[in-house]
């Protein structure tokens, strides 16, 4: 099979100046779960020519009903190898740098630079503190950002949505992102969210937080293909690219 036989359907719509133009292009997907991996999938897929893959997990057996990457074949695996093997059989024109790597407050400046700087950063990671880390990186970067927020115990993928942090409703996680975001004076930060109310769990007092939060087995990707969806249609030039987060000044104390 030919180069040109495999982006047949693609060039329809984009022609060559959008493939060339996605070709030349470099995403970076953070996390690897049921959102980043079908949005790593879907970039493949769509001619992106460069992808940074990062995630700290092994795929196990609970990942199985809404993961890209989650087979019995991958169990035991860590995540990042099997996304770069996969996109090695979908799209061998790609550049994969692929690591598992815990990113850390502490440490993501540290770490994201050390790869290639991206055309576009996708953060599919659930934990709060590093989503804000990741946001002050693009935005003292000026790197275009889409963040992913909760899919968790949502049923209706109709309601997912793209709009600013600070416009968000009815998502837990958005809520507390809306407070870190203004303590720590972050504007303009693009999501994908769902304004669905949370269906209602049966929770055992004996299990931990996450291990109360249910996911159906198409939210997760649907969500991703959405992340990858938006960032090839400006890559490709179709839409415009947005402004990347924003940092305000911080109040000085003074004595």
């Amino acid at each position: 099979m030919t180069h040109s036989e495999r982006v047949a359907r693609l060039r329809l719509l984009l022609g060559d100046d959008g493939l060339d133009a996605l070709a030349g292009a470099h995403v970076m997907v953070l996390g690897l779960g049921g959102v980043g991996s079908s949005c790593a999938e879907a970039l493949a897929r769509g001619g992106v020519g460069t992808l940074t893959v990062l995630d700290r997990d092994e795929v196990e057996a609970s990942n199985i009903n809404r993961q890209a990457i989650a087979f019995l074949s991958t169990l035991g695996r860590a995540k990042a190898d099997v996304m770069r093997d996969m996109v090695a059989d979908i799209n061998p024109d790609c550049t994969v740098h692929a690591q598992r790597v815990f990113l850390t407050p502490q440490t993501i400046a540290q770490q994201l630079d050390g790869f290639p700087r991206p055309d576009h950063v996708i953060d599919c990671i659930d934990t709060i503190s590093q989503k804000l880390a990741i946001a002050q990186w693009c935005a003292e970067r000026q790197i275009p950002l889409l963040t992913s927020l909760g899919a968790a115990n949502k049923l209706d993928p109709c309601r997912l949505r793209f709009d600013d942090i600070h416009r968000t409703r009815q998502c837990p996680m958005s809520r507390v992102m809306r407070k870190e975001c203004r303590r720590r004076g972050i504007e303009r930060l693009e999501v994908l969210y769902s304004d669905e109310p949370p269906a209602p769990v049966e929770r055992s007092e004996g299990r931990s937080k996450s291990a109360n939060l249910g996911s159906m087995s198409y939210m997760p990707p649907i969500m991703g293909q959405m992340l990858a969806g938006l960032a090839i249609r400006r890559l490709a030039g179709i839409e415009a690219m947005p402004e990347p987060p924003m940092l305000l000044p911080q109040p000085c104390d003074h004595p």
